[in-house]
């Protein structure tokens, strides 16, 4: 009896502390008035400002997602810059709540590096970057280059891997952030520059004459771009989670910034769900019951976010491809609110 009695209090002393370290971070962003949002130094479509210094890119967007969640707000958020280097001691101290900076889903980062990936906003895959004057027509072709690479990336780790299965001599060029690897393209440094092909077409459009620049046909790689967490916070996971989730789902169900009023009298069940209209879902993460609608009015669905961020309308100009819904043809999909 006395063991199981010392059992009962050690088992509530713990749900005890389970129970306050799962509020903390909703509690303390509460707090603040706004989601503190770990983005790039600047990649066009991603996270960029503007000479008003106001923010644009689909991470962005999915962090003014999360803030409308949580706030009812897409503009309660503050976006903090980090490194390569340096985003990970950044979220996991507690100076970004969120980290949306093109990060690649890897199980070593997901193992070891105290934070937790919520899911992919972007399937993408590692490429080449050349001068069309170079002459240069595949990432065969580039044995013996200089080769620009931004530093604490897994970019250098698969061009090791590719350029030693292909039996390839290179010379890695590195720099700690983008802007210095395209200035050194841009100024003949290195003869290539190798990164996820989103932001090659990104970094492309953002020169003074993109047609100069040819992407090269090879992907070496799979890169899921994902937003993070730092762990230990299992209801701050689930909302950035299900924020993610949301933006995918209203785009599934047809569900836009432009209708969601009108769909509030949907007879569709699972769009009711999904606006709060029947059930409480919000209330399992500490949300209001309108925590999805107020996303979906708030910065759109997923579709929305792509197609003014990086979509083919766009000086980047990406199609859908993977990133389309798995009912489309791609493989982007969510769970179901229920």
């Amino acid at each position: 009896m006395k063991k199981m009695v010392i059992g009962a209090v050690i088992a509530a002393a713990v749900a005890v502390t389970a129970t306050a370290s799962f509020a903390d971070k909703l509690d303390d962003v509460k707090a603040k008035g706004f989601v503190a949002c770990g983005t790039t130094e600047g990649l066009s479509g991603f996270s960029l400002p503007d000479a008003n210094n106001e923010w644009s890119g689909i991470d962005v967007d999915y962090c003014r997602a999360v803030a409308s969640a949580v706030f009812g707000d897409p503009k309660a958020v503050r976006v903090i810059p980090t490194t390569s280097t340096n985003r990970w001691q950044m979220l996991t101290s507690g100076e970004v709540d969120i980290l949306a900076r093109t990060s690649t889903w890897t199980m070593q980062r997901d193992a070891e590096l105290g934070v937790d990936f919520i899911g992919t906003l972007v399937y993408d895959g590692q490429g080449f970057l050349v001068k069309k004057s170079a002459g240069i027509k595949s990432a065969l072709e580039l044995g013996g280059a200089a080769l620009c690479i931004e530093q604490g990336t897994t970019t250098e780790l698969n061009a090791a891997d590719y350029f030693a299965t292909n039996n390839l001599e290179y010379t890695p060029v590195t720099f700690v952030g983008q802007a210095e690897v395209l200035k050194a393209l841009e100024d003949g440094r290195c003869d290539a520059m190798t990164s996820d092909s989103t932001q090659l077409a990104a970094n492309r459009s953002a020169f003074a004459d993109p047609s100069a620049y040819d992407i090269l046909p090879e992907i070496i790689s799979k890169e899921p771009l994902a937003p993070l967490v730092a762990q230990g916070d299992a209801r701050w996971a689930d909302i950035a989670k299900w924020t993610l989730f949301a933006l995918i789902n209203s785009e599934e169900l047809g569900v836009s910034s432009a209708n969601v009023d009108e769909m509030l009298a949907s007879d569709n069940p699972e769009i009711r769900r999904l606006l709060g209209v029947e059930g409480d879902f919000g209330a399992y993460v500490g949300l209001s019951k309108d925590w999805a609608y107020n996303i979906v009015k708030g910065v759109g669905n997923y579709g929305e976010l792509w197609e003014r961020n990086v979509g083919e309308s766009t000086p980047i100009g990406l199609p859908r491809g993977l990133n389309a819904l798995w009912k489309d043809g791609g493989i982007m999909y969510a769970p179901p609110i229920r």
